[in-house]
Order: structure tokens, then C-alpha cells, then sequence
């Protein structure tokens, strides 16, 4: 009877409950409410991916393709509607809403990315630049260096050569070093790597340069010269996206030169006589140089991406394919990249995340260089060759004409000719991986290992039958071979706290750097043919241009930075960092770099609530030391030996061991090159974000600057020593505005920015002149000098006052007045630094239609045109450009242009002003949207078109006024001898997401 008791009532207590719980969910379902509605922007088209959260939980949805959502919420739920670009904003849950979002233009909560942190824009201390990357998938750029152009404040960026793959030339606020690189440094996703030519601009999130040396100097000894901190994209949460940007582009020379036709060239040779006129009789034009050389280069750039997330894990994969022919005949740059971004949060307190960039290019090289017939390279040979002459022999089939009546000339085909066969390969992985355990919510320690592996091989192949060169070796190749290992290995902890109205951020953390560089080289000669192009075909190989070689370099470093907030109204920031570096001398190995800053926002003042049109009023100032290193060997401070090979071969020599000779002398005091700044800048935003003004003045002086040292013929065994040696001094200000001057349907804003800056070499202690890059070889004189006093790179020589009527030479001024020309007459004739520089954006958009248009150039340099002694010399055989048709022939006739074989010297005459304002691009793209796209389900199909180097003002006569012959030299600027020219180009592409 119990027992059937208790079964009764556990039936009843289990029916009871059963009730209850039905009558729970039952009220629970009636609480319930499906949101529903469609997201929108401020011209009412649809927002796709928006975000749609119930406040306070985890559950929400995305936007479909027609921007519509629909969510089970509460019944008295509030919705969090977010999408980037777009204020956030939190509506009453209901049905069928119609809810606009606003463009978010409160750039003051905008995060920057700094020094192994980021910061909100509004409480930065330092002078940082960001530069926009919305638009970076409409241009044709191929290196991501590219996209700093004109884009920054205080940040000169110069393509010194228009090659395919060309490099970059990057100086933030001036050159700091005489031999050292004087590139920033970059680092990309945390990881510091000499050059970005492997990073396809397509994967780039954000860019920031770290200006100021209290914003740089928490990467010490490699900051001297500014960083830029580049952080390529990750996932976000939300559907799966893939995105695809393809781009087909032509390019044509921007600027063409003409040369002498035959029958004007007979008669130059008339009055120079390098050539018997007699023999040039009955020649008429064959071949038009110009179009042979010059012809439409093409780039076509196949990018695409795929990505997603949830709040645990997030991915970002990328492929990449770049193809690039130049417009020189033969020319070319091709890329292969791929990249991969994975994080993942496996714990509450362990994130984990993995970086692995790999990118494999190749390209030919060496185009515009060349000494003897070759001097000035194809660029120059394409003017100086006689348009007489065809491109082959007719009496000796497949090769090169060479028939110039005893003139040492080489026609531009076979100058390309004896290129095309160079190959520059090389590949590059980047594998980066690291752990964040977090001890506490503000409490965390990361640690990252990073490997930066390249592989580079150059080969070069001259045939033995088309080329002059080619046939005297019986054909020649040569294999250059390196493979650089990179590892890093960093710790950060981060600590951060807010009490109240204070905020104080601690970061300290080491980091380890190791590098192993291995090379080995190979020449060979005397081939059977041209159809096997390697060395194992060669019959001959160098006996002393055969070899090996090795180094290693390591750093050390521990960092520490603290933050100081004092409700976003007073703020200091002090770093530290130490350095020892194995390529400096033992006593003198670490060195100490410390900074600090401060800002003061003064519109949080009481005295400034009723001004109520400025919306943000701060003023900066900082004083930091950075380091340099580089440019100097591996083993400097060392003794080193240079071993000399004996031909064993020859008689008495069979036993014959290798020489030893001194090559340098030991440098015992070896130390850092440091670079001293102070910074004061001020920033200001008003009328509502619509207008930001920045504004920055700074002193640099750069001690014990790392110099290569001739020394005295005789003083020792060797003629150099590496030592700190100088000091050198830049100032500047910097000024940008953004402005949104049109907001709405129809949208215009304009970005702005100027920078000046003054240079000046002012302490050299052992060598007190250093000169370098000779001219023509008519003239075989220096045209740079460095001393102090002086801005680097000053061009020396003569002061032409134009050309004597009566004689027809150039007539050079007597300085010291001595009644004669010679050298105690040269000076300072040429300053290649610019006053300033500048850019601008203008950016219109009137709903799905945008243009933007790019506008970027110098003032007040100066460029050395030494192309116009080789084409307007008029000293020898070569042919010459149109423009000595203008020269001097007759006693009384004036003219700008002397007489044949003048009295040439390294003048003004040579020196031109080299400003220019260029239109550097000019975009048109359109997001087309379409309801059978969206069934498709793709969310964007964004056409557009690009023309790049459109139009250039300049009074430069050369065909480009971006140019350095020296390329990314400090201490050498501003010389044109036969540079490969910029380019136009135009550009069709698509970016489609799906």
C-alpha cells in the first residue's frame, strides 16, 4: 500500500512539473517578438551585412541582399544595429522598421595603429600619419611603398626609375644618413622587414607612419628614419565573403624625344668631323629608333580573397598574380603572392594567431646603365644611334648592326638584346605565429615567432652570335645565388587600468633578431650556341669569378612604454627602449634610445564649452632619440682580409695558395649613429568633423653618423675605414587638412597636405669633402659635392652665362676673377632637395558613381640632366637630339644652344629646375546593384577605370622629373644619365564580392 502511495504521488509531482513547464514556455513563447525590417544608408540604398543584436545577449543576425533582417527577440528588446563605415545605433525592437544609418565621420574614436599597440585618434601624443586604403583596389600600384605618394604629411615618396618592379624611394621628414639606408622601416602585422615589394597592396587593412622620434623611438635602433606599420586584413564575423579584383591596364611612354634624321646628322658631322661626311652621302632614314624601342606595355593584376568568422575564429585567405611588361621592348616585372590570416580565441584566456605571407617574383634588371658604347643604356643609345642604320647586319645574318663608320656606338636593339636574357628571381616566405594569455581582463602577455625567409637568384645570359659582347666570349652566363634567414622573437605584456578619470597603459617586452645570409656566384663562357642557356653548357668556367660568402648579424632588445590619461585631457606617453648590436664594436655594442610626449586637449577645458564650433582643440609636443645601424658590413668594427687568387694554371704557379691582403682597418670605437628629435604640433577638427586640420614643426640632427672614410694614399694598407664620422641637420613643417565639404546624395571631399623641409650637412671630422657621381665621359668630373655648411647632394661645377655670339661657346664665369677658367671657378650650381612637396585628393560621389582625383608634386628641386650632354654634346659620332638644330653656327647669332664640339664642363648649363605637378590618377568606378546580382548572391560589381601620370607641368626638358640615376642614394640626388621614364597607364577593372 506504500509503496503504491509513493508511486501515485511521484506521478502527480512529475505531471505537475511537466504542467509547470508547459505553462512557463507557453508565457515565455507569448513574450516573444519577431523584429523585422530593412537597413538603409543616408540615400537609402541598402546596407548588406549590417549588424542586427538583441542588446545585452549574443543573439542576432546580418542584413541579407536586400538589407532586410528578422529576429526572435523579447518582447521589450532593444536592437544594436552596427556596420563599418556607419554610426552605431540602438532602436525598440518592433516589426516591419525602416531604420537609416548615418556615415560615421567621428574621426576622433578612430583607432591608430602605433608601436606594438593602438591608440584612439583623439588621445595620440606623438605625430602619427594614417593613410586611407578604401581605394587602394582602384589604382594600378604595384608595390604597396606606392600608396604612401603624396598621401602624407612630412613623408617624400619618389619612383627614382620607371622599370617594372621598380623600387621606391621613402624619406620621412629628410635624410638622416650619409652611406646608411635612409628608408624607414617597415613593419608588417608586428614583424620588421627591410623592403614591402612582397606585400600585394590588396591586403593591406591600415597604414600608419610613425613620424617623430616619440613615436618611433619604441623600435629604437632601426627607427631613425620613421616607421610605417602596416596591418594587412583578417576576417570578420558574419557570412562568408569572397572577393575579386581583377585589373587590365596599357601603359605608353609619357614623353617622347626626337633625334637627328640622316640628312641633319650629315651636317652636325660636318662641323664636328668624328665622322666623314663623304661616307654618309646617299644614306637615307631606315629605321625610326623610337618605335623600335618604345612600344605599349601592358599590366594585368588577378587578385582575389576569401574570409568570415564568428566570435571564436576568424580567417583571411588571399591569392595574387601581378604581370607587368614595361614599355621598353622586353622589360617585365611578374608576382605571385598568397597570404593567410588566422585567429582563433581557443580559451577565454588563450588567443592564438598565425600569419604565413609567401610571394615569388621575377623581373630583368640593368636596362638603363651601361659605360663605353653603352653609356646611358638603351634609353640614351635610342637618340644617339643614326637613324641611317638598320637594327641587323645585312652582310652577317642574326647579328646586331655595328657598322658605324669607326664610331664606338651600340644600337638600342641590341642593347635590349644583351638584357633580356637577365633574370632577378626571388621568393620570400613570412610565417609568423603567436600566443595572447591573458592573466586578466588588462593584464596580458604575447609572445610571436616569426620567420623571414628569402631566396634570390640572378642569372644572365649573353648568346654567342647576336651581340657584340656575346661573340668575343663565345657566349657568357654567370649565377648569382643568396638565401637570407630572418627569425624574431618578441614578448610584449601589456597592463592597462582606468580608475575613475585616469587611464594608464604599461607596456614592456624584449625581442630578438638573428640573421644568416649565405651567397655564391658562377661565371661561365664559351657556349656552342643560344639554345641551351645555362652553365652546364658552358665550356669554360672563371677560375676567379667562381666563389662563396657568408655573414650573420643579431640584435637584442628590451622596451618599455607607459601612458598616462587623465580623462582624455591631459596625456603622457614615455618610452624606452635598448639595443646591442653584433655589427657594432663590444665597448660600444647597446645603445640607449628614450622619448616622451605629451598633449594637452584643450576644447575639454571649462573655457572652451561655449565655443561650440570646434569640436577637438589639442597640442602635442615630444623629444625622442632613434638608432641606425645600417649600411654598414656585418663585421665593420672587425679587421678583415681580402684573399687574392693565383693563376695556377700558369707556368711555376702549380702549388701556388691564395694571397692575403688587408682590407680595412679595425675601427675600436664603432658606435650608434643616433638621431635627435624634437616635435611640436597641433591638431584641430571643427564645424562638426567637417573640417581637420594637423600642423607639425620639428628639428632633427642626426650624431656620429656611420661613413665610409677614404683615407690618404699611403696613410695605411687599405684606402678606407668605416667610423662615425659627421653630423647632419633636418627642420620642417608639415601641414594637412581633410575637409568634408559636401555631405548628402552628392558627397565631395578633399584631402590636402605640404611638407617643408631643409637639409644641411653641418660636422665632418676625418674626410672633409666627399664627391661622387661623374658625368659624361667628356667631361669625367664629379658632379656632387658634400661638405658642410651644405644640404646633401649639391651639384658642383660651373657657372655657364649662356653662349658668346662671337665664338659660339659657352661662356663660363670667372669667380676669382684671375683672368682664366679653371677649377678654382667651380661652385655650388644645384640644390636637388625640394623646398617642399604636396599632395591632393578630391574625391566626388553622387550615389553609386565616384571619381577621385590624385594630384602630387614638387617644388624647388633642381635635376643635373647629364642625358643632354650625351644627346646635345655634340662631341663625337653619336647622333643628338633636334635640339642642336638650334645651335650656334655663324659669328653674331644669338642663341641658347652652342656651336659642334663646344667647350663642354659640368655647368648650369646641364642644371634645370626639376619641379613639376602631376596628375597622378584620376579614378571613375560605379557600384552597379541589380536584384538578379542579388539572387546570384553576389553583393557588389564596383567596374572602374583609372589613368594614372595623365599630366605633368614641368619646365623639366628631360623626359621625366622623377628621376635619380643613384635611385634610393642619400647622399647622391636629382641625376637624370639615361633613367628608365615613367609611364602613363590606363587601367580597366572589377571588384565583385559574393
Amino acid at each position: 500500500m506504500r509503496m503504491i502511495t509513493r508511486n501515485l504521488l511521484t506521478r502527480s509531482y512529475k505531471l505537475l512539473l511537466t504542467l509547470l513547464v508547459l505553462l512557463m514556455s507557453t508565457n515565455a513563447f507569448a513574450q516573444r517578438l519577431t523584429a523585422t525590417g530593412k537597413v538603409v544608408d543616408a540615400a537609402g540604398l541598402e546596407v548588406i551585412g549590417a549588424s542586427v543584436l538583441e542588446k545585452g545577449t549574443t543573439n542576432g543576425v546580418v542584413t541579407n541582399l536586400d538589407g532586410e533582417f528578422s529576429l526572435s527577440v523579447g518582447q521589450n528588446a532593444t536592437l544594436v544595429i552596427s556596420f563599418i563605415g556607419y554610426k552605431t545605433i540602438e532602436v525598440k525592437a518592433a516589426t516591419n522598421m525602416n531604420i537609416t544609418l548615418q556615415e560615421d565621420n567621428e574621426l576622433l574614436d578612430e583607432v591608430v595603429v602605433i608601436g606594438y599597440g593602438s591608440v584612439k585618434r583623439k588621445d595620440v601624443t606623438t605625430a602619427v600619419s594614417t593613410v586611407s586604403t578604401k581605394d587602394l583596389d582602384q589604382r594600378p600600384i604595384v608595390s604597396a611603398a606606392q600608396a604612401l605618394q603624396g598621401k602624407a604629411a612630412g613623408v617624400s615618396v619618389m619612383q627614382p626609375s620607371g622599370e617594372p618592379g621598380g623600387g621606391m624611394s621613402i624619406r620621412v621628414r629628410g635624410t638622416t644618413s650619409f652611406n646608411g639606408s635612409n628608408d624607414p622601416l617597415y613593419v608588417v602585422d608586428g614583424v620588421p622587414v627591410d623592403n614591402i615589394n612582397f606585400l600585394s597592396p590588396n591586403d593591406i587593412e591600415s597604414l600608419s607612419i610613425l613620424k617623430d622620434a616619440s613615436s618611433a623611438a619604441i623600435y629604437g635602433s632601426r627607427a631613425a628614419n620613421g616607421v610605417v606599420l602596416i596591418t594587412t586584413k583578417t576576417g570578420t564575423e558574419g557570412n562568408a565573403k569572397v572577393a575579386l579584383n581583377v585589373q587590365y591596364g596599357m601603359t605608353k611612354v609619357a614623353k617622347s624625344m626626337d633625334a637627328l634624321n640622316t640628312e641633319q646628322y650629315r651636317e652636325l658631322q660636318e662641323e664636328i668631323g668624328a665622322v666623314n661626311p663623304t661616307a654618309l652621302e646617299g644614306l637615307t632614314d631606315q629605321t625610326d629608333w623610337f618605335d623600335e624601342v618604345y612600344k605599349t606595355g601592358q599590366t594585368q593584376n588577378y587578385q582575389v580573397a576569401v574570409s568570415n568568422g564568428n566570435e571564436k575564429m576568424k580567417y583571411f585567405l588571399s591569392a595574387g598574380y601581378l604581370n607587368e611588361r614595361g614599355i621598353l621592348e622586353g622589360t617585365y616585372f611578374k608576382r605571385y603572392s598568397f597570404r593567410a590570416n588566422i585567429d582563433n580565441q581557443i580559451r577565454s584566456w588563450l588567443n592564438v594567431s598565425a600569419n604565413i605571407s609567401y610571394s615569388d617574383n621575377i623581373g630583368n634588371t640593368g636596362i638603363i646603365s651601361g659605360t663605353g658604347a653603352n653609356r646611358g643604356g638603351v634609353v640614351l643609345s635610342v637618340i644617339n644611334t643614326p637613324t641611317y642604320a638598320p637594327i641587323w647586319d645585312l652582310e652577317k645574318p642574326n647579328q646586331y648592326n655595328k657598322n658605324f663608320y669607326g664610331v664606338n656606338i651600340m644600337n638600342p636593339m641590341e642593347n635590349l638584346a644583351r638584357q633580356k636574357n637577365n633574370k632577378n628571381k626571388e621568393n620570400r616566405l613570412i610565417a609568423s605565429g603567436s600566443a595572447t594569455v591573458s592573466f586578466l581582463p588588462n593584464l596580458k602577455l604575447k609572445s610571436s615567432v616569426t620567420l623571414d625567409r628569402r631566396n634570390g637568384v640572378n642569372t644572365t645570359f649573353l648568346d654567342p652570335i647576336s651581340t657584340t659582347d656575346g661573340r668575343n666570349s663565345f657566349g657568357t652566363a654567370s649565377d648569382n645565388r643568396n638565401m637570407n634567414t630572418v627569425l624574431v622573437f618578441d614578448n610584449i605584456l601589456t597592463y592597462n587600468t582606468n580608475i575613475k578619470k585616469h587611464g594608464i597603459d604599461i607596456m614592456a617586452g624584449s625581442s630578438y633578431t638573428q640573421s644568416d645570409y649565405t651567397n655564391s656566384w658562377i661565371n661561365g663562357s664559351h657556349f656552342r650556341n643560344d639554345k641551351i642557356q645555362t652553365l652546364n653548357a658552358a665550356n669554360k668556367i672563371s677560375w676567379d669569378g667562381t666563389g662563396t660568402g657568408a655573414s650573420q648579424w643579431a640584435i637584442s632588445s628590451y622596451f618599455a612604454r607607459v601612458s598616462y590619461n587623465y580623462d582624455s585631457k591631459y596625456m603622457l606617453t614615455m618610452n624606452m627602449r635598448a639595443d646591442g648590436s653584433s655589427k657594432l664594436h663590444p665597448d660600444h655594442r647597446w645603445g640607449i634610445f628614450p622619448s616622451f610626449s605629451a598633449a594637452w586637449r584643450i576644447s575639454s577645458e571649462k573655457f572652451m564649452k561655449d565655443i561650440t564650433w570646434i569640436d577637438d582643440l589639442k597640442l602635442r609636443g615630444g623629444w625622442g632619440q632613434t638608432g641606425n645601424q645600417s649600411g654598414i658590413g656585418d663585421y665593420s668594427y672587425l679587421q678583415r682580409y681580402n684573399i687574392n687568387r693565383i693563376p695556377w694554371f700558369e707556368e711555376g704557379n702549380d702549388h701556388a695558395v691564395p694571397g692575403i691582403s688587408q682590407a680595412n682597418l679595425r675601427t675600436s670605437d664603432l658606435k650608434w649613429e643616433t638621431t635627435n628629435q624634437t616635435n611640436i604640433g597641433l591638431d584641430l577638427t571643427v564645424l562638426n568633423n567637417r573640417l581637420t586640420f594637423s600642423m607639425d614643426y620639428y628639428y632633427k640632427k642626426t650624431t656620429d653618423m656611420l661613413m665610409n672614410v677614404s683615407l690618404p694614399a699611403g696613410a695605411a694598407a687599405t684606402t678606407s675605414i668605416t667610423r662615425n664620422e659627421g653630423e647632419m641637420t633636418n627642420k620642417g613643417f608639415e601641414f594637412s587638412i581633410n575637409s568634408h565639404n559636401l555631405t548628402g546624395e552628392f558627397s565631395w571631399d578633399t584631402d590636402f597636405n605640404i611638407s617643408f623641409n631643409k637639409n644641411k650637412l653641418t660636422k665632418l671630422s676625418l674626410q672633409k669633402i666627399y664627391t661622387a657621381a661623374s658625368s659624361a665621359e667628356v667631361v669625367k668630373e664629379n658632379i656632387v659635392r658634400n661638405e658642410p655648411g651644405r644640404p646633401l647632394g649639391g651639384f658642383y661645377g660651373y657657372i655657364s652665362d649662356g653662349v658668346d655670339p662671337e665664338t659660339g661657346n659657352l661662356i663660363y664665369r670667372d669667380l676669382n676673377e684671375d683672368g682664366k677658367i679653371s677649377t678654382s671657378d667651380r661652385t655650388y650650381i644645384g640644390d636637388p632637395n625640394p623646398d617642399f612637396i604636396y599632395g591632393l585628393t578630391n574625391t566626388f560621389t553622387w550615389k553609386d558613381l565616384s571619381l577621385s582625383i590624385f594630384i602630387q608634386g614638387s617644388y624647388g628641386n633642381d635635376i643635373f640632366n647629364v642625358s643632354r650632354m650625351e644627346t646635345e654634346g655634340m662631341y663625337d659620332g653619336k647622333n643628338q637630339s633636334t635640339e642642336v638644330l638650334k645651335r650656334w653656327r655663324i659669328p653674331g647669332q644669338i642663341t641658347n644652344v652652342p656651336k659642334a664640339n663646344f667647350n663642354i664642363k659640368n655647368s648650369t648649363y646641364f642644371v634645370e629646375d626639376g619641379s613639376y605637378l602631376r596628375v597622378k590618377d584620376i579614378s571613375l568606378s560605379y557600384n552597379i546593384r541589380c536584384r538578379q546580382f542579388k539572387k546570384w548572391g553576389i553583393s557588389r560589381v564596383q567596374p572602374y577605370f583609372t589613368a594614372s601620370n595623365l599630366l605633368t607641368w614641368t619646365s623639366y626638358s628631360g623626359m621625366d622629373p622623377e628621376v635619380n640615376q643613384y635611385g634610393n642614394s642619400g647622399s647622391v640626388q636629382g641625376i637624370d644619365y639615361g633613367t628608365y621614364p615613367q609611364s602613363k597607364s590606363f587601367v580597366f577593372g572589377i571588384n565583385v564580392e559574393f
